[in-house]
């Protein structure tokens, strides 16, 4: 069974579609088979990867798999290939998905209960979910049990972080599952006081998990606006080796 991971923060703006898109694109580098689940209904990791088209024709999508069921055994007719790896594009629709789960049933469970479904075979399974805790995060953090949470070393982190972990409790203790974190990306990291405080700050708070350091590089904004991850850019970084760490953790279960 695939390794399945959700990249959340109920915060907008703190990287974490670009930190979705470069973990699967690390994992992809080293070899492995990776699906890249667009949940959220901005669709911008599906409009980053090039795949405009799919988040706005006619064509069964993942709003359709997670709404209907006797339409989830055709998940992998919703998958299209990308240059680096597979991907699940969001689609426009998604934006009443929301509203349809919450008197489903098992509205909290159908993302879970697609990718069981799934033909095609994937070491991993890289979940982007929208910037906010309503039921399709819900469905991402039920579906995969592990998440990766991307932060910025600001003082609004604290809060958002504080919420998220609690809701994790929530659904832990409401489901009777485990949730796995696996670590905290600190995002747009500059050379500067407030961002020291912070790091000290994460580090106090969430010293037993691995925090990984991404720095402010305009390389990233390249490779979004070529359309991949760091990894399928032309430009030499260090960011690949930031991003192979995460992956290599990834890696060791």
């Amino acid at each position: 069974m695939a390794y399945r991971l959700t990249v959340a923060n109920e915060k907008g703006g703190v990287g974490k579609t670009t930190t979705a898109i470069n973990v699967a694109g690390a994992l992809a580098d080293r070899g492995h088979e990776v699906l890249f689940v667009d949940l959220d209904a901005q669709g911008n990791g599906t409009i980053g990867l090039d795949l405009d088209t799919a988040y706005t024709d006619d064509e069964l999508s993942l709003y359709d798999i997670l709404i209907d069921l006797d339409e989830q055994q055709k998940i992998d007719a919703v998958i299209r290939s990308d240059e680096e790896f597979d991907v699940l594009p969001s689609h426009v629709d998604m934006f009443n998905a929301e509203s349809e789960l919450q008197t489903a049933m098992r509205g909290r469970e159908r993302l879970w209960m697609a990718l069981d479904e799934l033909d095609a075979e994937y070491a991993y399974v890289i979940v982007d979910a929208p910037p906010s805790l309503g039921l399709l995060t819900d469905n991402a953090l039920l579906a995969c049990r592990n998440v990766l949470i991307p932060a910025l070393p600001e003082e609004a982190s604290q809060h958002a972080l504080n919420i998220l972990l609690s809701h994790i409790d929530t659904l832990e203790d409401g489901y009777g599952v485990d949730i796995n974190i696996v670590g905290l990306v600190a995002n747009r990291i500059e050379v500067d006081g407030e961002t020291d405080r912070m790091l000290e700050w994460f580090a106090d708070q969430y010293g037993s998990l691995p925090i990984w350091k991404i720095r402010n590089r305009v390389v990233l904004k390249r490779a979004w606006a070529n359309g991949t991850s760091v990894f399928a850019h032309s430009e030499t970084t260090d960011m690949k080796e930031r991003f192979h760490t995460i992956a290599a953790h990834l890696e060791q279960g």
